[in-house]
């Protein structure tokens, strides 16, 4: 739905195939990082998910459940975590991307595909053919597009696997925190608490890894993990959803084959410790839709389109890093608990917490631009304009030119970039050129135009 709206921003036709008929109500991810936070501001979306949403400034700096000794101060102004349910992130995206003029078909599952030079042929189930420019599949992890392609998905399998259910318990809630806390303090796998409508959201480690993970998890097989964990079942009935999920950790060896793509989970796939999946999922989004777009239009320059596996790749790989030595600090054995306990005291080192927290949250991100000063590659924050906020400039999808020096012209990318330029802009360099996800694209020195990085990123001037 992200994905779709960034096109639409740019007017270009999409549908959306959903197979499901209703939108899933079961709750994967609770919360947006950081950087997320920032794309949602920089869309005009942030105070939707404000109005539904809770700031978690303290859940910032946490790694494997480690909470930093002293706060965290990251270069935002969402230095939190927001905590909302997946099921509303999916619903307000969906109704952004509708608002823009994308088609939503649901109930139409994918089940093959053809390309050729020009296009690609979709084919559903009830034998309908779709023809199209362009295909993303962002279709999960089992991605259907992907084994298609035959796009190898390599990784590790899953080793352990968890259950996770939405229930009403009869225990009362003081009773319920209290077992929660004194289980986690040698299984950190285990987790149970409030969530929306009255319900309790408990996790717990199955007692092995399914042969067919598609297939729920009973209620039986649910309160019969809660007792081995916590002596106690809570009392768990009536669950609104349960489901499993894995340690699997696998990157698809390349995010394009022709005309099709790949995005988020149908890319990667990871544990959730740290909750990075779909954010990371909406950032491969922000970083293709323009891209995509430009293409579309016809006036992308060459290697535009191929940055986005060029840059997105690589952030997935790090986020596997991440995910995989998270794994390891959140095992009970004495060896993986040694580990914790080390960087427990590592994270009261200068700059440690502040290193992990900005990965974790997506804002150390740094593309690889080429040679430059340090800011090159990587988002800028929100800053004062004349007239409002940077972010505000943003949300037309256009990008920026911010130039200090008044010499400076966006002529003939005028409809693709557009211009701020006052002496006082608060950008410690004489000029910024920034990209339509807001990260630096070409940093002047008062002495050069920009008319190269307009050209490598937004195409020929009109």
């Amino acid at each position: 739905m992200m994905l779709a709206a960034e096109l639409r921003l740019r007017g270009v036709d999409v549908v959306v195939l959903e197979r499901e008929h209703e939108r899933s109500p079961l709750v994967r991810s609770l919360g947006l990082h950081p950087r997320s936070v920032e794309i949602l501001d920089m869309r005009g979306l942030l105070e939707r998910f404000l109005a539904l949403g809770r700031r978690h400034p303290e859940g910032v700096g946490r790694f494997a459940g480690i909470a930093s000794p002293r706060p965290v101060a990251l270069d935002s102004d969402h230095a939190y975590i927001l905590g909302i349910p997946q099921t509303v992130t999916d619903r307000l995206l969906e109704e952004r991307a509708v608002e823009l003029g994308a088609q939503v078909r649901r109930g139409a599952e994918v089940v093959g595909f053809e390309q050729d030079p020009a296009s690609v042929t979709v084919d559903l189930a009830d034998g309908t053919r779709l023809r199209s420019r362009w295909l993303v599949g962002c279709d999960g992890g089992r991605s259907l597009v992907r084994r298609l392609l035959g796009v190898a998905f390599p990784g590790e399998p899953a080793r352990t696997e968890w259950l996770l259910g939405e229930v009403e318990v009869t225990t009362p809630a003081e009773e319920v925190a209290a077992i929660s806390e004194e289980v986690r303090k040698t299984h950190r796998g285990f987790g149970i608490g409030p969530a929306a409508d009255g319900l309790f959201r408990a996790v717990v480690p199955a007692a092995s890894v399914a042969e067919d993970r598609t297939v729920p998890p009973t209620l039986d097989e649910f309160r019969t993990q809660l007792r081995a964990y916590a002596g106690t079942d809570f009392g768990a009935h009536s669950p609104r959803a349960l489901s499993r999920f894995t340690d699997a950790t696998r990157l698809a060896d390349r995010y394009r084959d022709g005309r099709v793509l790949l995005a988020g989970d149908a890319a990667h796939v990871h544990p959730p410790l740290g909750g990075q999946g779909l954010n990371l999922g909406i950032q491969d989004a922000f970083n293709l839709g323009w891209k995509l777009a430009t293409e579309v239009s016809g006036r992308a320059p060459d290697g535009l389109l191929d940055s986005y596996e060029s840059e997105r790749r690589p952030v997935a790989e790090q986020v596997l890093t991440l995910t995989r030595a998270q794994s390891v600090l959140i095992d009970p054995d004495p060896g993986p608990q040694a580990v914790r306990r080390l960087l427990t005291e590592l994270m009261g080192v200068d700059g440690v917490a502040l290193y992990l927290a900005e990965q974790v949250s997506g804002l150390g991100i740094h593309y690889d631009l080429g040679d430059g000063p340090a800011l090159l590659g990587r988002r800028l924050r929100d800053l004062p304009l004349p007239g409002g906020r940077l972010y505000e400039r943003l949300r037309d999808g256009r990008g920026l030119l911010l130039d200090r020096t008044g010499r400076l012209s966006v002529v003939g990318w005028g409809d693709r970039v557009g211009l701020v330029a006052d002496a006082d802009l608060p950008i410690g360099e004489p000029a910024l050129l920034l990209r339509p996800d807001g990260h630096v694209a070409w940093i002047g020195d008062g002495r050069e135009e920009p008319a190269d990085a307009l050209l490598r990123w937004f195409g020929p001037p009109a």
